[in-house]
């Protein structure tokens, strides 16, 4: 009679000799911060459409003032996780003089992920465009 553990090595296939390794933190880490990091670049180049948006609409558009700045804001806070998210993918998490000040890059990173995240919310709430039965209406009285 075979054991659980014979089955379920007969159903996965052949063992794998990397099945059996520990996982390189390192490896993963980096891979983590690359995935990060193309987020990063997608909300940057959302917001820079965004940006010249509200530049082609003018200083007449409501919100114009407060548009520039969040989006002035996310951008920069955008390029400085970028730069963050570089310096923690090139550090070695395996060497343990360098888990401490990694950890603080990570931490700092997050906590400038969050406030982004937070600013673009303001910045689609301010931005928000007028859709459906009021947008037509309102496109009708200025004729």
């Amino acid at each position: 009679m075979e054991s659980e553990r014979e089955v379920i090595d007969l159903q996965a296939g052949a063992p794998s000799p990397r099945r059996n390794q520990p996982i390189n933190l390192n490896h993963y880490a980096t891979k983590k911060s690359v995935a990060e990091s193309m987020l990063d670049v997608a909300l940057f180049m959302s917001n820079a459409t965004r940006l010249k948006a509200v530049l082609e609409q003018g200083p007449s558009s409501h919100y114009y003032i407060t548009l520039i700045s969040l989006i002035s804001i996310s951008l920069l806070l955008q390029v400085v996780i970028g730069i963050l998210l570089v310096v923690t993918a090139r550090l070695n998490l395996n060497e343990v003089e360098k888990q401490w000040r990694l950890n603080q890059l990570n931490n700092a990173t997050t906590i400038l992920v969050f406030t982004t995240v937070v600013v673009n919310v303001f910045i689609t709430a301010f931005g928000a465009h007028k859709t459906g039965f009021l947008a037509a209406k309102t496109s009708r009285s200025h004729l």
